[in-house]
């Protein structure tokens, strides 16, 4: 049974990825990734609270819904894994943005999880990523991100949560697929370099895979922008 068509569109009619989904933020996007659902807002570029500040500033925010997981227990606001995750979310991005380009404005960035069965971080970078080009915001290439890990001797892509609780080495990969940059490499667990060639092979594939989806869904949303107003 295929659950997404060639179209892209899975069985209720639904994309894996929406544009624009945030009607007062300067850009928006949902991203799914297997079971993994998040939303994420751009607003910016506007001018720096701090007027003395020079530079270029890229601020974002990570949570996780209270819903988004079996477990209930409210997470306090700014624990250390969601200040870890939106510190790993604003470097990746900064990697890519044209920050010379706007002097002294910054661009606030808030992405949260909606549903959460493994890998989060990289379905935040993916939706951060679309949010961005969604509003305009000139990039260097497109981050995408995707994980791989080791389990039973078999090289997997994008581990669930049960997958990712059972121990094995994971890869957390973000990538300039163009520019064929690395912008993001983490990993939890030590293996034989052999293995791990292939494991990073096997994210690096997953990254193009994602940045050549995304890439297409934005063509696709422009053709349709520009039929609405008639040009």
């Amino acid at each position: 049974m295929e659950y997404v068509s060639p179209e892209g569109l899975r069985l209720d009619g639904r994309r894996p990825m929406e544009i624009g989904v945030v009607g007062k933020a300067d850009g928006s996007a949902v991203f799914e990734m297997g079971n993994t659902k998040v939303i994420a807002a751009v607003y910016g570029p506007r001018e720096v609270q701090n007027r003395s500040q020079q530079m270029f500033s890229v601020r974002c925010e990570y949570t996780m819904a209270n819903f988004s997981t079996g477990d209930r227990m409210r997470k306090p606001k700014g624990d250390r894994r969601s200040t870890e995750i939106s510190l790993v979310i604003r470097q990746t991005m900064e990697a890519c943005i044209m920050t010379h380009l706007m002097p002294r404005t910054q661009i606030d960035i808030f992405v949260q999880v909606l549903q959460a069965d493994g890998g989060t971080r990289s379905a935040c970078i993916n939706a951060a990523t679309v949010a961005l080009s969604d509003a305009g915001i000139p990039m260097r290439d497109l981050v995408t991100s995707c994980s791989a890990g080791y389990l039973n001797s078999t090289p997997l892509l994008d581990l669930n949560y049960v997958e990712d609780s059972a121990g094995g080495a994971d890869v957390t990969l973000g990538i300039m697929p163009k520019l064929d940059k690395i912008t993001l490499l983490q990993m939890d667990a030590k293996l034989p370099f052999d293995i791990f060639e292939n494991v990073m092979q096997l994210a690096i594939e997953g990254c193009k895979a994602v940045a050549t989806y995304i890439r297409e869904i934005l063509l696709e949303n422009t053709k349709q922008l520009e039929y609405r107003r008639g040009t």
